[in-house]
């Protein structure tokens, strides 16, 4: 068992390692070096090169991506919250059914919805905006099924009733009470958003055309379309695609605990 898990570390692990020793190559270095060995550390050379290629649009592709993913993550966890909240524990018409849809968002994937969604976006004329790209983020299934299942179990419906007979609103329910005990999936939902917004490429692909509203993931792709062409792109493709991983793993280090609690809850549920 223990030799299954270090092979799959390695295989996870090895192309970050891959990342992080070609990122300090220069051109020439990737043809006289192998794989996993250092160039002549041209991280600097190659960091300054990345950040002042095409008047420094990398730069803007890393503000784009943390508005993307950041304020993304966190209204989309937000809403994901409430809808899964609503349907555990408020009693309506039809909670059973939009549920089962719910449930088969799911099973849809994210490419099959790219064409609709530029036709909604045509249709109010946001192609080529922040917002096309931006506004469809905010929903995803399974962080609502997520955070049902969180809510069932850690939101005790006796808390609720308290609440209510006091006089508590609905919102101020749910914002003062409910939510707080649900910080542990609201974490976990957080990530998964997080992680899906950062690494999403079809959606911007489809809609946007100015370089200057792209994400790092798309804007690295076009670099790398180049580079058979212009081998000096290949370095920077190199480095800003190292740099492109670190958010997820400060991410992931500083809320791991919780992400753990939480995904345990919903798996005992």
């Amino acid at each position: 068992m223990h030799v299954l898990l270090v092979l799959a570390a390695l295989y996870a692990v090895l192309p970050l390692v891959w990342l992080v020793t070609s990122a300090t190559k220069s051109v020439g270095d990737f043809s006289t070096t192998g794989a996993f060995e250092f160039g002549q550390f041209s991280l600097g050379a190659n960091l300054g090169a990345l950040f002042t290629q095409e008047n420094g649009v990398f730069l803007a592709w890393i503000r784009n991506s943390l508005l993307y993913a950041g304020l993304g993550a966190v209204l989309g966890s937000l809403i994901c919250a409430a809808c899964g909240y609503a349907i555990a524990k408020l009693d309506f018409p039809g909670r059973r059914a939009l549920f089962a849809v719910t449930l088969t968002g799911v099973l849809v994937p994210t490419t099959a919805l790219a064409l609709p969604l530029y036709l909604l976006a045509s249709q109010l004329e946001v192609v080529g905006t922040f917002w096309a790209v931006f506004i469809p983020l905010l929903t995803n299934p399974f962080g609502v099924y997520l955070a049902r299942v969180y809510a069932e179990a850690a939101v005790p419906g006796e808390v609720l009733e308290a609440a209510r007979t006091d006089g508590a609103g609905e919102l101020r329910t749910f914002f003062t009470i409910a939510l707080p005990m649900m910080r542990p999936g609201l974490v976990t939902i957080f990530l998964f958003q997080f992680v899906g917004i950062w690494n999403n490429f079809f959606l911007p692909l489809v809609m946007l055309t100015d370089p200057k509203l792209f994400p790092m993931s798309l804007g690295l792709y076009q670099w790398s379309t180049r580079v058979t062409q212009f081998p000096q792109y290949n370095p920077l493709v190199i480095t800003g695609s190292l740099l492109a991983v670190l958010p997820l793993v400060v991410a992931f280090v500083l809320l791991h605990r919780q992400w753990r609690s939480g995904l345990a809850a919903g798996s005992v549920k």
